[in-house]
């Protein structure tokens, strides 16, 4: 299998504050991989490193192949696009309907006519159940259907990457199962690799080929769903219990 995003010794600071110490981590294309880890132990920094949100101290990342730890703005834009980022809030644009929402990104990187735009979009939309959204506002909206958008405007500049912050944080459980539904759907429908942050131990054994446990600043463990269940290591033990 493929290497699609390899961290290599990676270190990030804030002023004193050392979060990420050290993480190695291999993600392989075509999967989903569930990053696990306690509230303030960096699994959103972990995230925001890969498209250059953030960069690290030490360390190399890899995307593809590319070494991006030094690269410009201008070089990362490929990269975003290769990787989209589902935020945890959406952060759609107040002031535009859904369907401008979606269709930003094309419009800014892409050279797609406002037909093919306006097919695609609509596409997505169908694909996270919002159709009959085009013309709504982001106030409109409730918190699952947000974050819905969210996903097609990410899906509709068709990355191979998809970062997913929190997906079902603040979504009741039948919301919630929908999401994590959707997420393993893409997979098998467009082959996306997918690297979800979650504190969600459910959320995780559902939408997970592998899981990784974020502790102290390393990854402490990494495993299959049924290894991540079975192992005797007191650490995964007492997180995936409590």
């Amino acid at each position: 299998m493929a290497d699609f995003i390899v961290f290599k010794n990676v270190h990030k600071s804030f002023d004193d504050h050392h979060v990420l110490k050290g993480i190695n981590l291999t993600v392989f294309t075509g999967e989903t991989i569930v990053i696990l880890g306690g509230s303030g132990a960096g699994k959103s920094v972990l995230l925001r490193l890969i498209n250059g949100l953030l960069r690290p101290n030490r360390g190399h990342i890899y995307v593809e192949g590319y070494d991006i730890t030094e690269f410009s703005e201008e070089e990362l834009i490929p990269i975003r696009t290769t990787v989209g980022m589902v935020f945890q809030g959406g952060a759609l644009f107040d002031s535009l309907t859904v369907f401008e929402n979606v269709a930003y990104a094309l419009r800014e990187h892409t050279q797609m006519t406002e037909k093919e735009i306006a097919q695609r979009v609509r596409k997505m939309l169908r694909l996270v159940g919002l159709e009959n959204a085009e013309e709504m506002m982001p106030s409109d909206l409730s918190g699952g259907m947000m974050k819905r958008v969210s996903l097609a405007r990410s899906l509709a500049i068709e990355p191979k990457g998809l970062l997913y912050d929190e997906p079902t944080t603040g979504l009741d459980p039948i919301i919630a199962k929908k999401i994590n539904t959707m997420i393993r759907n893409l997979q098998k429908i467009l082959g996306v690799t997918s690297i979800v942050v979650t504190h969600d131990i459910k959320s995780a054994f559902t939408v997970a080929d592998r899981i990784a446990l974020l502790y102290k600043g390393k990854i402490h463990f990494v495993g299959t769903v049924e290894e991540t269940r079975t192992t005797d290591d007191p650490i995964v033990q007492e997180f995936i219990e409590s």
